[in-house]
């Protein structure tokens, strides 16, 4: 009896792989946690915003037509999106007339492109550590 309770009493050391996903977990959820996160980092989470940018860094400008058409969504769902991030600085908004016809272009500024690497950043070891759970 006595020995089991000095087994009892002996610290459980972790081992390497398990201090490594433990490392890796909290730096997920630091970043999540962390106060100092920018309220343009919390606007992409959304969707069609993420849809938006992503698109966006892979084409140099899009027009309204052409992000609708990709994102499958509805003018007025996409219209309110892209405002919100137009407003925060993270994309470009430009509107002209094609003969009669009004065109609205979109680029992506570098704010926009910096918020989107840290959140795919975030992402990857989010993706890393829960893998390395199984």
């Amino acid at each position: 009896m006595a020995d089991s309770a000095r087994r009892k009493e002996q610290p459980i050391t972790p081992t390497e792989e398990e201090g490594k996903r433990a490392r890796l977990l909290k730096s997920v959820a630091s970043y999540a946690a962390e106060s100092g996160r920018s309220r343009e980092d919390r606007l992409i989470y959304e969707r069609v915003r993420l849809g938006i940018l992503s698109a966006l860094c892979v084409h140099r400008s899009m027009t309204f037509g052409e992000l609708k058409k990709l994102l499958k969504t509805s003018d007025g769902n996409l219209s309110v999106h892209a405002r919100k991030l137009e407003e925060a600085g993270l994309i470009r908004c430009t509107k002209s007339f094609e003969g009669r016809r009004p065109k609205t272009e979109y680029r992506i500024e570098k704010k926009g492109r910096s918020a989107l690497d840290r959140y795919l950043k975030h992402m990857e070891k989010l993706i890393d550590a829960t893998r390395s759970q199984r």
